[in-house]
Parts: C-alpha cells; structure tokens; sequence
C-alpha cells in the first residue's frame, strides 16, 4: 500500500501584507486604468462601504455590551477610566503639536502664502449606481446604548439578556472574521485607485509638503510615546507591541475610519496580549473617543494656515481650541473625514477661519487622512494593554481568565 503523503499546508499572505499589495496596486493602476473601469471597483466601494456603515453601529453594541457585562459591577469606573485615559492623552497630542508646530512650522512654509485649492473629494469618479443601506442608529447612539445596556446587566440577576447579548458578539465575530475582513484588501484597493485617478492628493501634498512631512514625524513620535508608557505598565516590549499593531496601522491607511478599522484593531490587541474582555470593551470604545491623530493634524494644519495667512498665534487661544476640539471630535471617526467636518464650526468660531480657508484646511486633511487615523487605531492598542494590567491588577488575572471562558462558552 502506498502510504498518502500528508497535505500541502496551504499558502495563505497576511492581513499587513495583503493591505500593502492593495495599497501598491491601486496607485499604480490608477495611472492606467480607464474610467469605466475604475468606476466598477468604485461601485463596489459603495455598497461595501455603506455595509460597514450599516454594521459599525451593531459592532459597537455588540462588542462593547456585553464585554461591559463581564468586567462585572466595576464597570462603570473602567468606563470612566478608559475615557479619562483617552482624552488625556488626546490632550497632549494636540499640545504637542502646538509645540512642536511653534517651533519647526515658520522654517518649513512657503513664503509665498496659501494657492486655493479645491476639495480633492470633487475630483473623484463616480459609482456606476448606489444602494443606501442605512444604520439602524447612529454611531454615538451606539456608544451610549452599549454603555447603558452593558452597565444594566451588570445589575441584573437573571442570565437570559446577557446570554442574548453574548450571542450577538458571537455573531459580530462571524461577521467581522467571513465578510469584513476578507474583502478589506479590495475596498482598500478601489480606494486609492479613485484618489490616485483623482490627482488632487498630489496637489494638496505639494502645496504643502514640509507640513505634511511634519505631520506624519510627529504622529510616529506619539505612538512611540504611547507604547512606552503602555510598555512601562505592562511589563512588555513596546517596539513588539508597535509591531504588532502595525496591521491596524495599515489597515486604517486604506479605510480613513477608525470605526472601520475596529475588526482589525480589536484582532490585533488580542494578538499583543490584552485580554478578549478587556480588548471588546476598551478597542471600540477608543475608536470612539481616542483621536490622538486626527488632533495632530488639525492643530499642525490650522496653525500652518495662521501662520500662512499673518494670523498671531495666542497660546490662550490655542489651548482652548485643543481642550474643546478633543469633546467635539468624540462622534467623528465613524465617517472617513468626519473629524475635520466636525472641527469646521470651530475653526470658524474660536479661531476665525473665513470659508476658504476652512476649505483649505479640509482639502489638506482629507487627502492626507488616513495617516491620522491610523495613529488613532494604533494607539487604541495602546491604550487597551494599560487597561488590561489595570483591570487585571484590581481584579485578578485568573478571575479575568474565568470571566473570559465563561463567556465563550456561552
């Protein structure tokens, strides 16, 4: 008898990998690909975006309900410590910003002042058709319904809502590891194929190409800092955890959503070492609130364009606009964009931005956005491994253990 050779183990590319081949293949198709064309991945696009817009909502709910529930009665003082945690250290990256901004922007912007620029999103094609698939609740609503039912049934004695709830963070799972992931590459793909078509990414970016190179330094300077300090708590390596971080990274570059990104993130903190629990409940949560990124940018742009226009520059100013851009920026990361849409009022009223600079500030933030947001995502990580060893250390990390099996079990 012939003895059967065991099976080929099948050859499978990564997440990062994967993303970063999509990445490479829609810039250097949108140079040859005709419109028609494009427009059947951009109509592709459409529909799967407005399917995550349609499944963020319930992601939310699902995922942070019941891992509230299964930290227990304590969850309520998590909550606040996670958002604490967060803003602050929102807070400090706008502060940075200006800082650093002060000190490096007047050496690097063109004498010249600000050419006018259009919103490079006019610039992009069009689906062949559309389907609006719309949510069943907002994002926001989905934060707080998640907070209200995840703290009730804590309260609770009885185990057939919390059973119910468990089953629907069994169905987001299927939903996130069958549908969303897989077809990630693709949507990311049709993404930079439309803006590289576009041609106005390149345009913003000139114009301001020092600021730009800036931004992106000082985003990375953040992280770094941030993974130190989740490393210092957690006993662990901070450039292994950046590391393994980076598919979020990567992922939030093609998406400019860190709602979207969420699959990703929360498969990704798992990875580092956080807790399930702990990682349903604090990865969507900083998706929400945590915008260490988005603030960079905002802050380095609008005092490029103070600067770029002969504004003075009062640190009073300044620091009240970060303080309040951080509570205003909370409901924004649900849409690609959605920070510098929610700053706009803002910019306009503490800062005095007429509308053509408000648009200059938008054209510049959304062709570069997803930089920003990919440091949000990345640092949820971060943020995600100090509330592990928190929790871990107010509770027990075999009493977080049990919560955790248990919970798969049902």
């Amino acid at each position: 008898m012939h003895e059967q050779s065991p099976p080929k183990p099948k050859l499978s590319l990564g997440l990062l990998p994967q993303i970063a081949i999509a990445i490479a293949l829609g810039v250097l198709c949108g140079f040859v690909f005709p419109d028609p064309l494009t427009r059947i991945f951009i109509t592709f696009n459409g529909l799967f975006g407005q399917f995550l817009g349609f499944a963020i909502p319930l992601i939310i709910v699902g995922l942070i309900a019941p891992a509230i529930a299964d930290l227990g009665r304590g969850a309520g003082k998590w909550l606040g410590i996670t958002a604490a945690i967060a803003y602050g250290s929102t807070l400090i990256a706008g502060l940075m910003g200006y800082g650093a901004s002060m000190l490096v922007l007047p050496r690097v912007l063109p004498a010249g002042g600000a050419p006018s620029l259009t919103n490079p999103d006019e610039a992009l094609l069009e689906p062949y058709f559309s389907l609006a698939i719309p949510p069943l609740f907002g994002v926001t609503t989905a934060v707080v319904l998640a907070f209200v039912v995840g703290i009730g049934l804590t309260a609770l004695t009885g185990q057939s809502l919390l059973n119910g709830f468990r089953e629907l963070r069994s169905l987001v799972n299927w939903v996130i590891a069958k549908i969303i992931i897989p077809l990630l590459p693709l949507y990311i793909f049709g993404i930079f194929l439309n803006m590289t078509q576009g041609g106005q990414v390149a345009t913003v970016i000139t114009t301001f190409l020092g600021v730009v190179v800036f931004v992106f330094i000082l985003t990375w300077v953040m992280l770094f800092l941030q993974f130190c300090v989740a490393g210092a708590v957690s006993h662990r390596n901070p450039i292994r955890m950046l590391g393994t971080m980076l598919p979020a990274y990567a992922t939030a570059l093609g998406t400019s959503s860190s709602a979207a990104t969420i699959p990703v993130t929360l498969r990704q903190a798992v990875k580092m070492g956080v807790s399930q629990p702990v990682a349903s409940f604090t990865v969507p949560l900083c998706a929400t609130i945590h915008l260490a990124g988005s603030m960079i940018k905002i802050t380095c742009f609008a005092l490029a364009v103070m600067m770029l226009t002969g504004r003075d520059v009062s640190p009073g100013l300044m620091i009240g606009f970060i303080c309040m851009l951080g509570i205003m920026m909370v409901a924004a990361p649900g849409v690609p964009g959605g920070a510098i849409m929610t700053a706009a009022g803002l910019l306009a009223s503490m800062l005095g931005f007429t509308e053509p600079e408000v648009g200059l500030m938008i054209a510049t933030y959304i062709a570069i956005d997803s930089f920003g947001t990919a440091t949000n995502v990345t640092g949820d990580g971060a943020i995600a491994a100090i509330m592990d060893k928190l929790i871990g250390r107010s509770k027990g990390y075999d009493e977080l253990e049990e919560e955790a099996e248990a919970a798969a079990v049902a």
